[in-house]
């Protein structure tokens, strides 16, 4: 079952199409090697990867699709497992990210997943749960990124001010908020200028997909929205969820500000 897939002679005809997106792709490493911005390494490895994971991911959903539905919980709960062990690099060196990390993307993704299942947005099905889910997922974990970063950043370049009203006996949680409050905006940037596209400058792949199937195209434009819903509301609360768990993680019992760890690109401790 899983070579015929390979065999479908639209697959040879996608491996095209597949090359002339990457020409595009090497043009951009080409630039980054001749401007000196020292990107071409991890954007590279991110490009095969990338290529190698979703390929991957549809040749196993193709197998999915012939199991049951139980299958299809198991596969999403792996998908957020690796999504945060994904996010947690962009917070390294933070005390717990992995386990702030998981925590805030399945709380954001599976309440999302689960609300919208009995609304009926999202048939409970393998052919559904998965590919829309993994959108859920992955939009989730690219939101903690974010904030896992801007919260970072915000802690270590403000780092003597915030140890300084420690000092005066203010307590860590109305230290931190003005902190919290700048990184879940930030990490929620791209989805707002989304939102406020969508339509007119930004016309999502699946509502054009639906209209080219055939579906009605007003349909498709809301159900278009309530995909764009979904994903701003996991997004929100996988960000806020992850940014005040760290923000109480941060401090000893002390109420002291813990030493973020510095770490090299891949995660491990700096030297």
């Amino acid at each position: 079952m899983l070579l015929d897939q390979f065999r479908d002679p639209t697959v040879v005809k996608g491996l095209a199409q597949v090359a002339v997106a990457s020409l595009l792709a090497v043009v951009v490493l080409g630039l980054s090697y001749v401007r000196h911005l020292d990107l071409e390494t991890e954007l590279g490895r991110a490009f095969v990867r990338g290529f190698v994971q979703v390929i991957a991911m549809g040749a196993v959903i193709g197998v999915l699709f012939s199991v049951r539905l139980a299958w299809s919980g198991l596969v999403l709960t792996a998908m957020i497992g690796i999504a945060a062990w994904i996010s947690k690099d962009r917070g390294a060196g933070v005390p717990a990210v992995f386990r702030v990390s998981l925590v805030g993307i399945a709380f954001g993704a599976g309440i999302v997943i689960v609300t919208m299942i009995a609304a009926g947005a999202i048939e409970a099905t393998v052919q559904n749960l998965i590919p829309v889910g993994g959108m859920i997922i992955a939009n989730a974990m690219k939101t903690n990124s974010l904030a896992l970063d801007r919260f970072k950043g915000e802690v270590e370049s403000n780092r003597a001010e915030i140890e300084a009203v420690l000092a005066l006996g203010v307590p860590p949680r109305k230290v931190i908020s003005d902190y919290v409050t700048t990184s879940v905006r930030a990490s929620l940037i791209p989805m707002v200028d989304s939102l406020k596209s969508l339509g007119v400058v930004y016309i999502p792949g699946m509502m054009s997909g639906m209209i080219l199937a055939g579906a009605n195209p007003i349909y498709a434009a809301e159900y278009q929205f309530v995909i764009m819903a979904m994903l701003f509301a996991a997004g929100g609360l996988t960000s806020m969820t992850s940014v005040m768990l760290v923000g109480q993680y941060a401090f000893t019992d002390a109420e002291q500000l813990k030493l973020f760890e510095e770490r090299t690109a891949d995660g491990r401790k700096a030297p």
